[in-house]
């Protein structure tokens, strides 16, 4: 465990305990979310490979247009 994720555990054990299981739980829903990102992202490489490809060739073959911002 690094020496933030202590201090930050150290902290949190000085709140009540309704704050702690609060913390707990936005914790536990959080890295449930990265976990959740990272496996989406692992399994759409080939579909991102793909679709970059097709893009590429479009623009090799002159099928693609220059994005011009609005002008406000």
């Amino acid at each position: 465990m690094t020496q933030l994720l202590e201090k930050a555990f150290a902290q949190a054990a000085k709140l009540p305990p309704a704050q702690q299981d609060e913390l707990a739980q936005r914790l536990i829903l959080e890295l449930a979310d990265e976990q959740a990102w990272d496996k989406a992202f692992a399994g759409s490489q080939d579909a991102l490979a793909r679709l970059a490809n097709e893009a590429l060739a479009e623009h090799r073959a002159g099928l693609t247009q220059e994005l011009h911002p609005k002008r406000l």
